[in-house]
């Protein structure tokens, strides 16, 4: 009985294992705030780099050649803009043509 009296009373470990744990909460919050964070920026840097690539203009042409025995017709290629083409991409604003929302759920 004296040594469960002794346990008992023990308070040597509760202070670590509440610092612990409240470390850990900590840690747990600013890493899942700083994932969603990185998860920002990576849409947002996709989305500039697709802005980035959609705006290479890719039309060409050449004429005909003619030779002494031989000939081949010339070739043309227009490129059109897409639908999300824009040539600005304004700063702290979202990258074209990528949403990211996630739409709030009823909590009845």
């Amino acid at each position: 009985m004296n040594m469960l009296t002794k346990f008992w009373n023990d308070e040597a470990g509760f202070v670590v294992s509440s610092e612990l744990v409240l470390i850990g909460t900590i840690l747990v919050l600013g890493v899942v705030v700083g994932l969603a964070t990185v998860r920002d920026q990576v849409v947002q840097e996709l989305g500039d780099l697709a802005l980035a690539i959609s705006n290479i203009n890719q039309s060409y042409s050449f004429s005909g050649v003619t030779g002494h025995t031989s000939s081949t017709a010339g070739s043309v290629f227009a490129d059109l803009t897409d639908f999300c083409d824009t040539t600005a991409d304004a700063s702290g604003s979202e990258p074209e043509c990528i949403n990211v929302q996630i739409p709030a759920v009823a909590g009845g």
